[in-house]
């Protein structure tokens, strides 16, 4: 039994889908919810629904019954807080006699020596708890969400341009989709336990690399401004985002204009056994219609 956390999120649902068109029988397969409600579409796919919380440890080893392979997917909840909840769902895994971990980390150059430190460390903590903890792991550390390019570049970017202080940072953004598939991979597939992956395309773009692409597809220029912190924050609230979760995106805009993320590796082509899509053509599919 494979079990996908977080599987009503972005990443989980995708790779479930994932794990479905590999041909994995869906009664194979269990998804991790803290909200049974909203869990219809899985389960009129077959998918095994259960109930747990990554701070509920009685829940979770009750949701783990039965599973071999388990999908933590890093916690989305205040970040203060992730990392207990890490362990929670490890140390309940451990209990429950799951024989491998497969983790969602993050791909930066220095998770500890990055400027967003705060906001990144936990991923670390948590790779270092799974070591120890002596159970088989995979890291698969991912690069950002092409998927997030449309959301952080700002306002109506087809007229107003993009507008992020990135400088001229590069990252090899990857879309959830390409990300799913490699994780369905390691979950179905043998010789990965205490192995880490880089999740990230094979080549990484500046945002003013970004304007170009989306220009030629469109026939359109698109300017790149390079905004200032305060103004990107406002910018991004007035687009309905929160204060504070406008701050932590300005965060990464900042690691992105000091060249975090272009660490320059890649395993998706030797997990996919072909190159991951390009971001050209991934930006063609929101653009080019």
């Amino acid at each position: 039994m494979i079990l996908v956390t977080g599987a009503t999120g972005n990443l989980g649902n995708a790779t479930i889908n994932s794990l479905l068109n590999k041909g994995i029988p869906a009664n194979n397969i269990a998804a991790l919810v803290r909200d049974e409600s909203k869990s219809a579409d899985l389960q009129s796919k077959g998918v095994h629904v259960r109930v747990g919380d990554y701070q509920n440890f009685e829940s979770l080893k009750s949701a783990f019954q039965g599973v071999e392979k388990l999908l933590l997917i890093s916690s989305s909840s205040e970040i203060t807080h992730r990392f207990m909840q890490h362990k929670n769902v490890i140390n309940a895994a451990k209990e429950t006699g799951v024989s491998h971990i497969i983790y969602t980390s993050f791909n930066m150059k220095d998770l500890r020596g990055s400027i967003m430190v705060a906001d990144v460390d936990y991923h670390a903590d948590t790779s270092e708890y799974l070591k120890q903890i002596a159970v088989p792991y995979t890291l698969m550390s991912n690069t950002m969400y092409a998927d997030m390019i449309p959301i952080i570049s700002g306002n109506n970017i087809l007229d107003e341009g993009i507008s992020i202080p990135a400088g001229n940072g590069k990252t090899p953004f990857l879309p959830i989709t390409e990300m799913a598939e490699a994780l369905a991979v390691v979950l179905t597939t043998s010789g990965h336990e205490n192995k880490e992956y880089v999740i990230a395309a094979e080549t990484a773009f500046s945002f003013a690399e970004i304007a170009d692409i989306i220009s030629e597809i469109t026939g359109t220029t698109i300017a790149y401004n390079q905004t200032e912190i305060m103004s990107y924050v406002a910018q991004l609230v007035q687009l309905g985002v929160s204060n504070d979760d406008a701050e932590y995106l300005a965060r990464y805009a900042g690691a992105i204009a000091k060249g975090e993320f272009d660490t320059n590796q890649s395993d998706v082509k030797q997990l996919l056994g072909r190159s991951p899509i390009s971001l050209r053509d991934f930006l063609r599919s929101i653009y080019g219609k």
